[in-house]
């Protein structure tokens, strides 16, 4: 009886293991991947950081609907950096250790971005950026699907010089480190084209109080302003500038972080005649792109719009789909091998991962504001334009310790904590 009762328990034994391989190659294989996204639902990124969400989900949810990724569903799992970049390095590490998300999409500003970038090296995870930004980095736990510098910013003044004989420039920014980045690649890059920087301004991140900023701009009399003001600040800046009577006929601002989002909510005639620098506009006429407007409207409204990081979020959750299907699996280091090799005939044009920068090929549009709240592109580049990080004006590590002693002087943060309009000497 003992002998009887002990293979009885050995068979249970087996019986059990047996249904728990069965259920890890089944059931188990099943359960949702997670995709982390992190990105400001609250503070003043808020207005700029919701489309971003909203274009995630819906490539989530047209993945799921075409059956999910190795057979298995996936689902969004969103945590709010508040706009504070402090708070984006603690989500991220929730999203990775307690969340268990398989990949990070996430961040706008590169002070958030700059936050993150260690927790995501320290774990050894991936994170994919989808923002324009300065450039000036490489990590290997970073897949940077937004445009540099190199192919933002470098076309909108080679052509304003062009198209608008601009020869003085006046840079403004919020006071953190992708504006004073950005400067001072525009001002490398105007000093050899030969025109002049004839001013140079920031403002607190998040304010209002842009009336100084403005004062200056009235007294300079540049021929275009080059502006690199993030978020909600913009409502105030173009607001407080045309009530000053600085219309765009006179000085034109071109703007490389204003896109549809925030003319939606803005006075239209603030913005109206000013311009934008991006790698996409929701005007961009392509099947490709029509038809994702259409979806987008279908899911979240007719009375929504697209703009250059709507896209970029998009894109990046598509391209990583690729990367996961072609290479059979979520692992972090197969994806990202993967992901090394992805193209996507995307809304904005062909874009390309390209695997020595880690950054992506993107198209390139100059489009002045209407009246309606769309924009009307007046310029592009033919060619997707290749990715730059460090402009070739300085050397790496001339940028590198350009970086360093700015995040040592605001006593090591990548924000101005002093956060104070202040004029900076042309160099």
């Amino acid at each position: 009886m003992r002998r009887g009762l002990i293979v009885g328990a050995v068979l249970l034994v087996t019986v059990a293991a047996i249904a728990g391989i069965t259920w890890a190659f089944t059931e188990g294989n099943r359960l949702p991947i997670r995709v982390g996204l992190l990105h400001s639902q609250t503070g003043p990124m808020a207005i700029s950081e919701q489309s971003m969400i909203d274009a995630e989900q819906l490539a989530i949810e047209e993945i799921n609907a075409a059956g999910g990724l190795l057979g298995r569903p996936v689902i969004g799992v969103v945590a709010d950096g508040k706009s504070d970049p402090t708070t984006f390095a603690q989500q991220a590490e929730r999203l990775i250790s307690s969340e268990k998300v398989d990949i990070i999409v996430g961040c706008w500003t590169s002070a958030s971005r700059k936050s993150v970038l260690p927790v995501v090296e320290r774990t050894d995870h991936l994170m994919i950026y989808p923002m324009a930004y300065e450039g000036l980095e490489i990590s290997p736990n970073i897949i940077y699907t937004g445009s540099v510098a190199t192919q933002q910013v470098l076309p909108a003044l080679r052509w304003s010089y062009d198209t608008l004989k601009a020869r003085k420039y006046f840079l403004i920014g919020s006071d953190y480190v992708w504006p004073h980045t950005v400067n001072a690649i525009a001002k490398d890059a105007l000093k050899g084209m030969g025109a002049e920087t004839v001013g140079e301004e920031y403002c607190a991140f998040g304010t209002s109080d842009v009336k100084a900023m403005v004062a200056k701009i009235q007294q300079v009399k540049p021929d275009v302003v080059l502006s690199t003001i993030a978020g909600e600040t913009n409502l105030a800046f173009y607001s407080t500038l045309r009530q000053a009577g600085v219309t765009p006929d006179q000085i034109p601002v071109i703007s490389c972080s204003v896109g549809e989002n925030e003319l939606r909510k803005m006075d239209p005639k603030d913005l109206a005649g000013h311009y934008s620098a991006w790698g996409y506009f929701q005007s961009v006429d392509r099947p490709e792109n029509k038809e994702f407007v259409r979806k987008f409207q279908a899911k979240y409204g007719a009375d929504r719009v697209m703009n250059d990081v709507t896209a970029a979020s998009y894109n990046s959750v598509r391209l990583w789909a690729q990367a996961v299907v072609e290479g059979n699996s979520i692992d972090l280091k197969t994806v990202k091998l993967f992901l090394l090799r992805q193209s996507l005939d995307a809304p904005e044009g062909i874009i390309s991962v390209d695997p020595e920068t880690q950054h992506t090929w993107r198209p390139f549009y100059l489009a002045k504001a209407r009246m309606d709240g769309q924009f009307e592109i007046v310029w592009s580049v033919d060619k997707p334009i290749r990715p730059s990080p460090y402009p070739i004006t300085r050397s790496v590590a001339e940028w590198d310790a350009f970086l360093q002693e700015m995040y040592m002087r605001w006593g090591g943060s990548w924000v101005n904590s002093n956060a104070m309009v202040r004029p900076s000497s042309p160099d």
